[in-house]
């Protein structure tokens, strides 16, 4: 029988030289927000009720089970003292793992810590872009902190007009400043939508479409926010406003508050082994929802979810789909094997997955992304290049060029030397 040679595996004949390896672009890095982005933006009847900080000293502390539990002491209370957003009932601190680059890893502990103790590029934006250059890193799409991934802090608060307010200037603050003119095209905008109601969402994707933002953040599983599944109509004004916008969508892991564990008295490590776990289950909502027949611009992308479950997953949605398609309630709506969809729909991204990389072919180079987690404490900063030729080295040099940039290029939209241009 003959045999062929598969894109990935030509490498064999044309090894990558380190010294080639392309220019980063991440599709997964974090801001952490300056203290002035809501009371710069919000009306003055709203600022001493709108996210703003406060320093204060940490009362107690837990992340057990896949839940954060902070309390915040009261001024002149004994305990660490750290800068807490105060939005509303919530009071959320800025911790180790907000902003872990540049330390040890066996200094990054949870702990509180104040805007003074983390790294400047954390929340500064000509800091960020030499952090970048440091890290062979030309452009990054950057997650929220305070809003958490998708926005659910605005989602759970009480007043909604002022969180369609927070929504909305957070989204002014990552066009005009954290993408603005300082960044020089090297940042991507990521925006929120009002993730409450659907008709103000598509509006809000379309209001940033027109100044040419191309990602908007979304749940994971929105059930777990108290949302509707992906499996009804109530989403379909905002998946119109994304499919006709050419807007992307991106679930970050923990997007849906709700991080994976086993138990309420798991340690973190067991939960972030299996941060990936959301994203399995989310992906084969969407492959089984019939989505993608609907509107078949869409496009949807997981970040930090890794890939290497992709094949496994894709097989058994496939298997599933042709063998149960009497009851399983899908044959109406999934009109072909779910990998098809996969294939023309969903992007995964990694930033170490030696696994995943080695079984690229079952997962095609086309729906690969590279990112850097720039500056959580998983973040292969400032050694991302490094990582990167280490778990690449087999791959093609086209191929590498694919995953670690041209693929992004594609998907959202940047020009051809990787910069965002409104």
């Amino acid at each position: 029988m003959e045999t062929t040679e598969t894109e990935s595996t030509r490498n064999a004949q044309t090894p990558l030289n380190p010294a080639d390896f392309p220019q980063i672009i991440s599709v997964d890095d974090h801001t952490v927000e300056p203290p002035n982005v809501w009371s710069d933006r919000l009306p003055k009847k709203f600022r001493d009720t709108g996210p703003r900080v406060v320093r204060a000293p940490l009362k107690e502390m837990t992340f057990l089970g896949g839940k954060f539990a902070p309390v915040m002491g009261n001024p002149g209370d004994d305990g660490p003292i750290g800068d807490w957003w105060v939005y509303e009932d919530l009071h959320r601190p800025l911790t180790r793992l907000d902003t872990a680059v540049g330390y040890d890893r066996d200094e990054i502990k949870l702990e509180v810590i104040t805007y003074e103790q983390m790294r400047p590029g954390s929340f500064s934006v000509p800091e960020r872009l030499a952090d970048m250059d440091v890290n062979h890193v030309q452009s990054a799409l950057c997650f929220p902190t305070f809003p958490r991934f998708c926005g659910q802090t605005f989602t759970e608060a009480k007043d909604r007009e002022l969180g369609l307010l927070g929504v909305r200037a957070y989204n002014d603050w990552m066009v005009e400043e954290w993408c603005g003119p300082e960044a020089r095209g090297r940042l991507i905008p990521l925006t929120l939508v009002p993730l409450w109601d659907p008709e103000l969402a598509a509006a809000e994707v379309r209001r940033n479409a027109a100044r040419g933002v191309r990602a908007v953040a979304f749940s994971e599983i929105p059930p777990h926010l108290g949302l509707p599944s992906i499996h009804g109509d109530e989403w379909d004004p905002f998946l119109a406003a994304c499919a006709e916008t050419g807007t992307v969508i991106a679930m970050h892991i923990g997007s849906s508050s709700k991080m994976p564990s086993t138990s309420p008295d798991a340690p973190p490590a067991v939960g972030s082994t299996i941060t990936f776990a959301n994203c399995c289950f989310s992906m084969v909502d969407w492959l089984m929802s019939g989505k993608f027949e609907r509107f078949p611009e869409l496009k949807i992308m997981y970040a930090e979810g890794q890939i290497g479950w992709i094949p496994y997953i894709l097989e058994r949605a496939d298997v599933v789909w042709e063998e149960n398609r009497g009851w399983g309630g899908v044959a109406d709506k999934v009109r072909k094997p779910p990998s098809e969809y996969f294939a023309d729909h969903v992007f995964g991204c990694f930033f170490d997955d030696a696994f995943g990389l080695k079984n690229l072919d079952s997962i095609g180079v086309a729906n690969v992304l590279y990112e850097t987690d720039y500056p959580h404490s998983d973040s292969t900063w400032p050694k991302s290049k490094e990582v990167g030729e280490a778990q690449m080295g087999h791959l093609a040099p086209d191929v590498v060029e694919r995953i670690v940039r041209g693929n992004a290029i594609d998907l959202l939209g940047l020009d051809r030397d990787g910069c965002w241009r409104p």
